[in-house]
């Protein structure tokens, strides 16, 4: 049989190409699923007692539960901009709570609130706290699609309005060292606005093995269609 050598030069392009996607779909649903077994593992697992000597492993204590005592720095708070709910815009309200002994804070996400009439006028996000204990659970601070320049840079005023959170630089406008993770404050707790803490927005793993099959069907459909065009042509 000989074979016509543009359709077989094009087959033996496509087909590696669409097993290699199916792969990588195959490779992604693993991740995906060591993923929501750690997650699950952390939200199960006995709850953090947070102090100054804790790891300031972000990525490590992730979905963690974790209680912390401690006093709210009310005066210096943080508004973290372009933050969408229910298709609406508006801030997380980013607040410092100084651990008992003051060697550190960490930054309670207290919620979600929308932006003013005005967006020049910012939200009034006083209240009156002392000492606390509060709960919650340790997440990465919102990431955002691009990253402009000087986005991390808070505004001067308080609260202070900023694009990216990078705790290293709140901090030093603070003047005091605060951990590199978030603490998205319980529920059921007082002194917060809209708390809807998702545990993941990725595709899950199923998705992923269903876009497999796709790209492998494809591929089987590519050799059968190949297979047929050329047992027709075989003579030609």
């Amino acid at each position: 049989m000989r074979f016509k050598t543009i359709p077989t030069a094009a087959y033996l392009v496509l087909l590696p190409i669409l097993l290699a996607l199916g792969n990588w779909q195959l490779n992604r649903a693993e991740e995906k699923q060591r993923f929501l077994d750690t997650q699950a593992q952390q939200a199960n697992s006995a709850v953090l007692a947070l102090s100054g000597v804790t790891p300031d492993d972000a990525q490590g204590l992730r979905y963690k539960k974790v209680q912390v005592s401690g006093h709210y720095d009310v005066a210096h708070q943080f508004l973290l901009d372009n933050q969408i709910h229910g298709g609406k815009a508006g801030y997380f309200v980013l607040t410092p709570l100084v651990l008992d002994g003051g060697a550190k804070a960490v930054l309670v996400n207290r919620g979600w609130m929308p932006l003013t009439a005005k967006r020049s006028q910012l939200p009034n996000i006083a209240f009156t706290a002392g000492q606390v204990t509060l709960t919650g659970r340790i997440n990465q601070f919102p990431s955002v699609g691009i990253k402009l320049a000087d986005a991390a840079i808070p505004s001067e005023q308080w609260p202070s309005v900023v694009q990216v959170v990078d705790s290293a630089v709140l901090a030093n406008k603070l003047g005091y060292p605060v951990f590199g993770f978030q603490i998205e404050l319980d529920g059921s707790l007082p002194d917060g606005y809209v708390r809807e803490w998702h545990t993941t927005t990725l595709m899950l793993p199923e998705q992923h093995k269903v876009y497999a099959m796709q790209w492998f069907g494809l591929a089987l459909t590519l050799t059968v269609l190949f297979i047929i065009y050329s047992v027709k042509h075989y003579n030609e």
